[in-house]
């Protein structure tokens, strides 16, 4: 008997370790896995999507409305709160913002913009033929390809002819350069040396004013005419370098052809700006889209509400997106994976274009899809931002909980400012 017992202690004992390493490893999983900071509706429960049976709780209550006692007790939408598993094993402590959630009008139209650079973007360097050889000023004063000039002898050049100009009436003197580097501003003198082929002075520089081109809209906001779209910034094409909003415009565009994407090569979509007059204004170039308000549009169009991030759920989808003149259409998708926790990036969910329709017409995702609307369970949860070079089929895409966020902040701001 007493052998019985001593087998039966063991097995048990065995059999409590492997389930607390299995819930250890779950739990390790699941915190991986899970976001840091949630965005929750007062009227949702407290259930979170996902591979695990997941809640939240709150100071050791069960739904939302803790959140909200926590949120007037500190005058902040913000609460403290912890992400269960099974509802009794704690994984991590979370921070949970509590607000209404957002409806939008839904995008996928293709618009034209139209963006000039808050200083000269550096988009690369040359050698230059002079008397006593090949010089290049601008890389011995040290300035690289990205880096922004601000401003030359104290005058700030808002355009390249500005530049030329300076330098030019330099007849050869060294200019002090302002600059930034990395978002580190520096200081630098530059010497233009005399170009004999061009008969002028030079520094051999290459930069950029402003830039132009074509992408999708992802949403409009109903109460204030604001919009997002690409879904990504637009950058310097030969630095990568994200480029510095002094002022720009949308307008309306039209997609005439399109060049379909094969494995090594992007296609792009091509079009026209079908009208010059501005129907919007840009106001913020960020890692997650274009931001701005529009001048006029559709206040009685339908709206659809926003998907928080842990509303995102691996599975089938849909993108809005505009190929030629029929406008925008729905294609079918795929979510393979999702990135929960960096709210910076445009690359948060991992996508494939499954719809073969689509895939028959562009190979899957080309340039000017930025932007495009992707829809899961009636919400919108995202917008494409690129595209796999080697598989064009798929691409990556962006929470519109981020771009929403991206875009509220810019409004605060510039409520601050002209207050």
């Amino acid at each position: 008997m007493k052998n019985k017992i001593d087998s039966f202690i063991r097995a048990f004992t065995a059999l409590c370790a492997i389930t607390s390493g299995f819930l250890l490893i779950l739990c390790i999983i699941a915190a991986y896995l899970t976001p840091s900071h949630l965005t929750v509706n007062v009227q949702d429960n407290k259930l979170i999507s996902g591979n695990f049976p997941l809640s939240l709780r709150y100071d050791k209550k069960d739904t939302v409305y803790a959140a909200l006692d926590s949120s007037e007790e500190n005058n902040s939408n913000t609460t403290q709160a912890e992400i269960m598993l099974f509802g009794a094993v704690p994984v991590k402590d979370v921070t949970v913002n509590v607000t209404e959630r957002k409806n939008v009008i839904l995008g996928g139209t293709p618009f034209g913009i139209r963006l000039y650079t808050d200083g000269l973007i550096v988009s690369g360097t040359s050698y230059i033929k002079t008397a006593q050889g090949n010089q290049s000023p601008a890389d011995k004063a040290g300035i690289q390809c990205g880096d922004i000039l601000l401003s030359v002898d104290g005058q700030k050049p808002s355009t390249n002819e500005e530049l030329l100009a300076a330098v030019e009436k330099s007849n050869g003197k060294s200019l002090q350069i302002q600059a930034l580097h990395k978002n580190t501003e520096y200081t630098t003198e530059i010497t233009p040396v005399y170009d004999n082929s061009k008969g002028k002075y030079r520094i051999g520089l290459m930069v950029r004013d402003s830039c132009a081109g074509i992408g999708t809209m992802t949403f409009i906001d109903p109460e204030n005419g604001s919009f997002a779209g690409l879904g990504h910034g637009i950058c310097d094409s030969h630095s990568g370098s994200l480029m510095p909003l002094q002022s720009g415009d949308i307008v309306t565009a039209e997609i005439t052809s399109l060049t379909k994407s094969v494995c090594g090569t992007p296609g792009a979509l091509s079009g026209y700006f079908s009208d010059s007059s501005s129907i919007g204004t840009i106001s913020a170039n960020s890692e997650q889209g274009i931001y701005g308000t529009l001048s006029q549009f559709d206040k009685t169009a339908p709206t659809i509400p926003i998907a928080f991030k842990q509303e995102v759920q691996r599975g089938n989808a849909q993108i809005i997106t505009t190929i030629d003149e029929t406008g925008p259409q729905y294609y079918d998708i795929i979510i393979e994976d999702i990135s929960y926790n960096n709210i910076n990036s445009s690359k948060n969910m991992t996508i494939r274009i499954t719809d073969k329709k689509l895939l028959e017409k562009t190979g899957g995702i080309v340039q000017g899809m930025s932007g495009s609307p992707i829809v899961q369970n009636g919400r919108l949860v995202g917008a494409v931002t690129h595209v796999f070079v080697n598989d064009p089929s798929g691409g990556f895409a962006v929470f519109s909980e981020n771009m929403i966020f991206a875009n509220s902040t810019i409004i605060q701001n510039q409520v601050k400012l002209s207050a």
